[in-house]
């Protein structure tokens, strides 16, 4: 007997289920409904939508716009979530860390310090033909002469407060220099940093030496007051000379009697000291050594180092010489208790200017090149590159 139903090939197979609009639809709606649930709502965004335009808009259309509102309200957020640019990240794979400022200290004082110490026979001279140029004319003849008085070792002296203090001073110039240019250039943003990092450079020297001279003052004081006594009147071994300006205090200002006129001269001559040292080496690997920095040995960029160093030596000593001057002349028995601007007054602009200016220059250019080729040399040790340059 025959079957009504017909007969079927075994090749065919069904056509494979495609669900209905209604189906997929259905899908969408709850893929896109659990998506948006996990976004936050905007409560002004939700009150902006009025009651009549969701009654006006099928579920789909009003499922879809509250999505889109929602990821919209979400952007911001994802914007602000965005790492804020931070200028100690950016010196490639050297990060200026809390590690990296406290080495920098150790080179600051290493720099300051045993330059400072090496040209003590050049400040003593320096500093007494400050106080007394008709005695003391030239670098030569004021060494011998002091030398013919006090015998060749005093012009070793205050070479012990002068390590102290400029130790101190080191540290803090160099160590919060690099702390106040990161700090500035990343409240200035990076393309701003770029764009004023001359005045950043600035800023940041001002404000490390601001807190320097507070660390230098106190020994500053002693050492004037050793190296531009008259010989016998006071005493010239540290400890003795320390004890005596305590105990005297109240003539002697110690400990902080001069930092308003460390001040004018340091932070004049800091700053002078840190921008033209940035410009001038910057100058050397754009127009001089074009090639890349890395690709220089680091004898010639220790030697870049010293030569930019001295050449912002000379404009640091012409900057702050008659400041310099002052601070000496207040260590002067007949300028006791008088105020700067008296001492100014009676010593005359020509005399702060010139005085003693060509000793300053060979001292402070010579001084600030090898204090910059030390750093740079204790930089590149300890694996952190020498300044400057790309």
């Amino acid at each position: 007997r025959s079957s009504s139903r017909p007969s079927t090939p075994l090749s065919y197979r069904p056509p494979p289920f495609t669900p209905s609009p209604p189906v997929m639809l259905g899908s969408i709606y709850h893929q896109a409904l659990s998506a948006s649930s996990a976004i936050p709502t905007s409560p002004a965004l939700s009150a902006a939508a009025a009651p009549e335009a969701r009654t006006s808009q099928n579920p789909l259309q009003r499922l879809a716009g509250t999505f889109s509102r929602r990821v919209l309200a979400a952007a911001p957020a994802e914007d602000a979530a965005k790492p804020k640019w931070d200028s100690r990240y950016s010196h490639g794979s050297i990060v200026h860390d809390t590690n990296y400022y406290l080495k920098c200290m150790v080179g600051g004082i290493l720099s300051c310090g045993l330059t400072h110490m090496a040209v003590t026979p050049l400040d003593v001279t320096k500093c007494n033909m400050q106080v007394d140029p008709a005695k003391y004319k030239g670098l030569v003849s004021g060494m011998k002469t002091i030398a013919a008085e006090e015998g060749a070792g005093a012009l070793l002296k205050g070479w012990l407060p002068t390590l102290i203090g400029y130790s101190m001073q080191g540290m803090f110039k160099f160590g919060l220099y690099e702390v106040f240019k990161d700090q500035y250039s990343t409240m200035a943003g990076e393309e701003n940093a770029k764009k004023y990092k001359g005045l950043i450079w600035l800023a940041g020297s001002a404000s490390a030496e601001f807190f320097a001279d507070i660390a230098l003052c106190p020994m500053e004081m002693v050492k004037v007051k050793i190296q531009t006594s008259p010989h016998g009147t006071w005493p010239v071994g540290f400890v003795a000379a320390t004890s005596k300006m305590m105990a005297h205090s109240a003539e002697t200002r110690f400990p902080f009697g001069s930092v308003v006129p460390l001040w004018s001269r340091q932070i004049p001559y800091t700053m002078a000291k840190f921008y033209f040292f940035e410009k001038v080496v910057s100058l050397f690997y754009t127009r001089v050594f074009t090639e890349p920095k890395d690709s220089y040995s680091k004898n010639t960029q220790l030697g870049i180092t010293f030569a930019s160093g001295y050449i912002a030596g000379v404009i640091c000593a012409i900057v702050s010489h008659p400041a310099d001057t002052i601070v000496s002349l207040m260590g002067k028995p007949v300028n006791k208790g008088k105020g700067i601007a008296q001492i100014a007054a009676e010593t005359g602009a020509k005399t702060l200017i010139t005085k003693g200016l060509g000793v300053r220059i060979l001292m402070i250019g010579t001084l600030t090149g090898l204090q910059w080729w030390i750093y740079d040399t204790f930089k590149s040790a300890m694996g952190m590159g020498t300044s400057g340059g790309k």
